[in-house]
Parts: C-alpha cells; sequence; structure tokens
C-alpha cells in the first residue's frame, strides 16, 4: 500500500521550473509521397516557396518564445516531419541560429533532423551536419525490399544501407526507424533485420509495432477485409523477441518502442515521456509548457496546436504572427493523466511525488484500489521509498488496459 501523502518529496521540488528542460519542435510537414501507414500531417508539394515559409516558421518561433515566462536554454531541438531532410541546408542554419538567438542553447544541446534513406537525403544530411545538426533519425522502416513495398517506401534495402554508411561518417549520434509485426512475418525474418540493424553499430533504435491508424490507406484496406498486421499474439511474440535481442546486444528498451546504448538516449522524445516543456512550430505542431505563479504557488500546463494546412498557417502568421488553433490550460487532473500515460512508456516510470508536487493530490486522478490491484497481478511494481511507480514486462504489454484501469 502505498502511503497517502508526498509532503517529503514535493517539498523537496522546490524549483522544479529552473531543472525542467525545454525543447522546440519544428515541423516540417512536406514529402515526395504520402506512405500508406502514415497519419501525420505530411503534404506532398512539387514546390515549396522557401524564403517565406522560413520567414513564416522564424516569426512564429518568435512568438511562441514571448509567451513563456522566463527564457531558458534549449536543451533539444527537432526536426520532424513529414520529411525534414528535403529542407534546404542554408533554412536549416538558419532556422538553428535564429533558435539560438531566442533562447540559447545549453551545452550539450541535441539537434536532430529526420531523414529517409536516400542517397539525395545522405547527401543533404552531411550538409545538415555543417549547419548545426548533431543527431539524425533515419526513417528506414525495413530492410527487406517485400516489406518495403508494402509499406509504400521510395527506397531499397540496398539503398537504405548505403545511405546509413554515407549518414555514419558524419554523424555519431545517429538512430534508425524499424517496423514489425507486418503481415506474415516471422520471428526469424525480423530476427534477421534486428540482427544487420545491431551489426550497423548504431547507438538507438526505434522499433515499431504497426498499427494501423484511423485516416490512413491502410485503415481503408483493413476496412475492406484485407489483413495488415500480425495478429495480436504472434506481434506480441515479436515484441518480446525484441526486448530479449536488444538487451543482449546493449541496446535495451528504455522507452516501450525506443532501445539506446546508455546514454544516447532520445533527450527530445524524454521531454515528451516525462512530461516536460517543448514549443511545437510549423503546421500541425503541438506545444506544452508550465507556467508557475508565485503568488498561488501553483503551476499551470498549457497546450497549443497550430493550423494543420500549410497554406492556412502560412496565411495566419502573415495576418497574426503566429498560427495557433488553440491554446488551452489543461486540467490538473488530464495534466496527472498525461504524465502517467506517458510516463509508464518508460522503463524507469514516473515518480508518483514529482506529479502531486505539479498536478496536486493523487486522489483525483489515481485509483488506489486499482492501482493496488495492478500491483498485485504484477502488471506494475512500485518503489515506496523513492516513490517509483513502473510497468513490469508484463505490464508493459498490456499497457493501455493498465492505465485505463488506474486513472481516474
Amino acid at each position: 500500500m502505498m502511503p497517502a501523502s508526498s509532503q517529503k518529496q514535493a517539498r523537496q521540488i522546490t524549483t522544479p521550473m529552473a531543472d525542467r528542460p525545454l525543447g522546440l519542435y519544428i515541423h516540417w510537414p512536406f514529402c515526395l509521397a504520402k506512405c500508406p501507414y502514415c497519419d501525420f500531417n505530411s503534404h506532398v508539394a512539387s514546390s515549396v516557396d522557401i524564403d517565406q515559409f522560413g520567414d513564416a516558421l522564424c516569426d512564429e518561433m518568435t512568438h511562441m518564445a514571448a509567451l513563456l515566462p522566463e527564457p531558458k536554454p534549449l536543451t533539444s531541438l527537432f526536426f520532424g516531419g513529414g520529411t525534414p531532410s528535403l529542407m534546404p541546408p542554408d533554412l536549416v542554419a538558419r532556422l538553428i541560429e535564429h533558435a539560438k538567438r531566442l533562447f540559447g542553447f545549453a551545452s550539450s544541446v541535441e539537434i536532430t533532423a529526420e531523414a529517409n534513406p536516400t542517397s539525395v537525403e545522405a547527401d543533404a544530411m552531411l550538409a545538415f551536419r555543417r549547419s548545426g545538426v548533431n543527431r539524425v533519425s533515419m526513417g528506414v522502416q525495413a530492410l527487406d525490399d517485400t516489406v518495403l513495398r508494402f509499406l509504400g517506401r521510395e527506397h531499397s534495402a540496398s539503398q537504405a544501407l548505403a545511405a546509413l554508411e554515407t549518414v555514419k561518417s558524419a554523424f555519431e549520434n545517429m538512430s534508425v526507424d524499424l517496423i514489425y509485426a507486418t503481415p506474415g512475418q516471422s520471428a526469424s525474418h525480423w530476427r534477421s533485420t534486428l540482427d544487420t540493424a545491431l551489426g550497423l553499430g548504431l547507438s538507438h533504435l526505434s522499433l515499431y509495432q504497426l498499427t494501423i491508424e484511423e485516416g490512413t490507406v491502410f485503415f481503408t484496406r483493413q476496412r475492406r477485409g484485407e489483413i495488415m498486421t500480425a495478429d495480436d499474439d504472434h506481434a506480441a511474440y515479436l515484441y518480446e523477441l525484441t526486448q530479449d535481442i536488444t538487451a543482449m546486444a546493449g541496446l535495451p528498451a528504455y522507452e516501450v518502442s525506443n532501445h539506446a546504448m546508455l546514454g544516447a538516449e532520445c533527450a527530445h522524445n524524454l521531454i515528451y515521456w516525462q512530461g516536460g516543456d517543448w514549443l511545437g512550430i510549423g503546421p500541425g505542431a503541438h506545444g506544452r509548457f508550465t507556467i508557475y505563479d508565485q503568488k498561488t504557488a501553483a503551476f499551470t500546463r498549457i497546450s497549443s496546436q497550430t493550423r494543420r494546412s500549410p497554406a492556412g498557417w502560412r496565411d495566419a502568421i502573415a495576418k497574426c504572427g503566429h498560427a495557433i488553433e488553440t491554446k488551452t490550460k489543461e486540467s490538473a487532473i488530464d495534466w496527472a493523466s498525461e504524465m502517467l500515460m506517458m510516463g509508464l512508456r518508460l522503463h524507469q516510470g514516473v515518480n508518483l511525488a514529482t506529479i502531486e508536487s505539479l498536478c496536486g493530490g493523487r486522489h483525483t486522478w489515481l485509483d488506489q484500489a486499482n492501482l493496488d490491484r495492478a500491483i498485485g497481478e504484477g502488471w506494475l511494481r512500485y518503489d515506496a521509498g523513492a516513490e517509483q511507480l513502473s510497468a513490469t514486462a508484463a505490464g508493459m504489454v498490456r499497457l493501455n488496459s493498465v492505465l485505463s484501469l488506474i486513472l481516474r
């Protein structure tokens, strides 16, 4: 049974705002083609007015920076998409310099760009390195041409491996995305893919089970009766196999789908999973940041989202200096729920005293009886001394169900 109060831990968190990292997400929404499984805000465009789009991104970044109650250096900057590797390197350099002027950079700032593994984009990443990017996330997705065609990718397996070698020559910090649990994928096939990926000597892998999202081509095909993923039991077996193979290779899971050598965890994504603060600019970008009121000694969590349409986003910035479509204050319960939902994805879990210090008494957002049940069933573990709650291996595979059980 957990103690009802965490006042000792809460009192220790006297200046949590000073210690909270700050990230910046920049969304580049354009792609050469739309992948059939992708539900991100991406758009196929034959041409983009680079100067106009760059001006809009800088203007929105300036506006977002002014929303913060006090300046704070960025610990991470993430170019996501869409396909950010299609951006001109000069624009990347411009945005990095603008961010540095507005916020300043922490000494170990992580600057990530997503890229596809084609020869053209691999060469672009060499220029990105000179522009200030120090981490690359390569969307390989598969190392088998049949699976790549099924996923609608524009590259072949041999092209991907060649591109990875090119990018590795310039970046020590590189990650690869792979998708598994595709229809008919055997355990030996997935093991072979993992062995090849691990043989590249990378420090980080993002390994995602294929899920079918509403609004995608795959969703439509599934509704028509096509089998688009592995069945649940086989997918669960592949997940467990993934944990074993990566752990033995020195890249254990630090999050449900992410694996890294010690110290190579993605700093930007950790901000999301740990309920930290980030600003989001570009079409359809989300942001979350926290304000502390000295008078009331209370925290307020602000969430924002910009307009999704690139044209509408650009027009709104020309008119208002930003394209924020929604900006709301989250309730304490919503904030606590988000921290639990995201934090329990991490191997280390969440600190309940920290959540309580930010969001108030846990009795309002945590079902104690069902929490005790989840611990008793072996789905969650609880360190009473540290007030740390984490998911077990059995809990990770049914995390959504566990969360629905323990959240009020």
